[in-house]
């Protein structure tokens, strides 16, 4: 794993050294996740087409297992 070392104002690393305490985790591994949460923000996509499936029963009275056909659904063939 390689090293990054950077310097930090005095109030920051006390930041640091507290939230370390408090959770119980070495100062590495709270910066770890800090770096991670910044780099990779967790959010979600509002046009992904799984949030805006329709239940199918409702229009034909039949049980239709999306979770089956989630492949086609996510990629269809015809692009």
């Amino acid at each position: 794993m390689p090293l990054v070392q950077a310097q930090v104002p005095v109030a920051e690393y006390e930041l640091l050294r507290h939230r370390a305490r408090k959770e119980g985790k070495p100062m590495n591994a709270v910066i770890r996740e800090a770096l991670r949460a910044h780099l990779l923000p967790d959010s979600v996509d509002p046009a992904d087409p799984i949030f805006h499936l329709s239940p199918s029963r409702r229009r034909t009275g039949q049980r239709h297992w999306d979770s089956r056909d989630h492949d086609e659904l996510l990629y269809p063939k015809r692009r």
